[in-house]
C-alpha cells in the first residue's frame, strides 16, 4: 500500500517501522487502498532505514483489535463502484518482529520491484477482456439500432469504427498471450511489461469512447453497460503505475 502523496514514487515512502525494543512501531498513513474497509491483514510499505530504496521494508498488520490502526472514510470514486477504495491510518501501531516480510530489513524495494511485472501484465489482461467485450456489445447494439431505415452497423463510420477497434483487440490478445507466456518462462522483464500496460490501457479507454459514441444518447445511460465500462476504463492509465511512468520506464530501454 502507497503512502499518502507518494505514488508512482516508491523511493518517497513517508510511512516509517521503527524498531523500538523488541517490536517495530508503525506511524503513517495511507491512501487509495484496495478492499482497504474490508482488509484484516495488509501489508505495510514502510521506512525503517535511511531515505532511498535500500531503506523501504515491507510489514504485515493483522488489523483486527490492532491498537492505533484505523480505518478512514471509503473513497468516493467515479467508477469502479463494486470495489472500495479506502484512507488507512496508523498511530504507534505496534507488531512484533516476524512481521516483516523476508529475511532483513531493506528489502521491501526490491520485493516490491519483483511483482510488478506481473502487476502490469494482470492490468494489461483485464484492458483486453474488456476491449473484447466493448466490441461485442457495441456491435450487437448497432445491428439491432436503426437509424433512416437501417441499422447501424451498416452505415461506413460504424463498421468501420468497429472494425479498427476489433482488429486493436485481436493485437493486444496477441501480445498478451505472449506476454503470459514470458511470466510463465519467468522472463517477462520491466519494460515489456510496461508495453503491455501502457497501449492495452490506452487502447482500452480508446475502445470504450467510440463504442460509447456509436450508442448514442443510450451510452450515456448508466444502465447501459457500456457507460459503466468507459467510466471503468479511465483508471486503467493511472493505477499500477502511470501511463507516463510506463513510457518513461520504456524509454529506458532505448
Amino acid at each position: 500500500m502507497v503512502s499518502s502523496g507518494t505514488g508512482s514514487d516508491l523511493q518517497a515512502i513517508k510511512t516509517t517501522a521503527k524498531k523500538q525494543g523488541n517490536s517495530y512501531v508503525i506511524n503513517g498513513q495511507k491512501t487509495f487502498i484496495t478492499n482497504g474497509q474490508a482488509a484484516d491483514l495488509v501489508i505495510v510499505v514502510a521506512r525503517t532505514g535511511a531515505p532511498g530504496a535500500k531503506g523501504i521494508s515491507l510489514i504485515v498488520v493483522e488489523t483486527a483489535g490492532a491498537e492505533g490502526y484505523r480505518r478512514g472514510r471509503n473513497l468516493d470514486k467515479i467508477g469502479l463502484h463494486a470495489s472500495d477504495t479506502s484512507e488507512l491510518f496508523f498511530d504507534n501501531v505496534t507488531v512484533p518482529p516476524e512481521n516483516l516480510l523476508g529475511n532483513e530489513e531493506g528489502s521491501g524495494f526490491v520485493q516490491l520491484m519483483q511483482q510488478l511485472p506481473q502487476e502490469r501484465l494482470s492490468l494489461a489482461i483485464g484492458a483486453v477482456a474488456s476491449m473484447e467485450r466493448a466490441v461485442k456489445i457495441t456491435a450487437d447494439y448497432t445491428k439491432q439500432r436503426t437509424a433512416f431505415g437501417k441499422p447501424l452497423i451498416e452505415f461506413q463510420n460504424t463498421a468501420f469504427t468497429l472494425a479498427e477497434r476489433k482488429t486493436e483487440a485481436m493485437i493486444a490478445r496477441v501480445f498478451v498471450d505472449w506476454c503470459v507466456e514470458r511470466l510463465v518462462a519467468g522472463d517477462l522483464d520491466t519494460v515489456t511489461a510496461s508495453m503491455a500496460k501502457w497501449w492495452c490501457s490506452q487502447k482500452q479507454v480508446e475502445t470504450a469512447d467510440e463504442c460509447l459514441q456509436l450508442h448514442g444518447g443510450y451510452g450515456y445511460m448508466q444502465e447501459y453497460p457500456i457507460s459503466r465500462m468507459f467510466i471503468d476504463s479511465r483508471i486503467q492509465k493511472i493505477y499500477g503505475g502511470t501511463n507516463e511512468i510506463m513510457k518513461v520506464l520504456i524509454a529506458r530501454s532505448l
